[in-house]
């Protein structure tokens, strides 16, 4: 799997497994998955959509998040979490 059909798959996991209601094609890479950033872009999740994508993400990518910290770097934005899948997966 290469980084661009992880980042795709992503966007799609975020949209069916967190029943969103944008487009997956409408969620940039960068823009940060919890919250917003200074220019207003972002999904805004919190933290009980965090504990559903730690599950979604582990069981999809069978990838383990072990903490906190790997989790606010890993879900940092969707290019972050895609770089983080495939860093597991070398491993």
């Amino acid at each position: 799997m290469d980084r661009s059909s992880i980042r795709a798959e992503v966007k799609d996991l975020l949209v069916s497994g967190l029943r969103l209601t944008v487009p997956a094609s409408e969620i940039t890479d960068d823009a940060p998955i919890f919250g917003q950033s200074a220019e207003g872009q972002g999904l805004g999740l919190d933290s009980i959509d965090a504990l559903e994508l730690v599950v979604l993400v582990e069981e999809r990518f069978n990838v383990t998040i072990p903490d906190e910290d790997a989790g606010k770097r890993a879900f940092a934005s969707v290019a972050a979490l895609a770089d983080f899948i495939l860093e597991a997966k070398a491993a």
